[in-house]
């Protein structure tokens, strides 16, 4: 059984990041390079504050960089954060296929 740790606010702030489709599609596009805040915007049907604002919360979970260049942000990702929340759902995994395997044991054994 997987022993519970206290809650850990990095993961917090790194799955509360991860929970709205906005901000899962910015980290896809981050995933390709680097890109202004106006290219990060224009695939998305929000105004350019609302991806600010979904940027802020990226930078705060600590899963992008921001850069300013003149008038210009630059935004990077920083994939770190994502590699410590899936050691964290890793974790997790070997303990729901352990509950699959035994439940396809009990299954198989039913049907005999």
């Amino acid at each position: 059984m997987v022993e519970r740790e206290p809650n850990d606010p990095d993961l917090d702030a790194i799955f509360g990041a991860l929970a709205h489709p906005t901000r899962r599609a910015l980290i896809e596009q981050l995933a390709g390079g680097p890109a202004s805040v106006g290219d990060l915007a224009e695939p998305h049907d929000v105004s350019l504050a609302a991806v600010s604002k979904h940027l802020q919360v990226l930078g705060d979970a600590g899963l992008i960089e921001v850069e300013k260049d003149g008038r210009v942000r630059r935004c990077h990702l920083d994939a770190a954060p994502l590699s410590d929340a899936f050691g964290w759902l890793t974790r997790y995994r070997v303990l729901w296929e352990d509950r699959f395997d035994a439940l396809a044991d009990h299954l198989e054994n039913e049907e005999q």
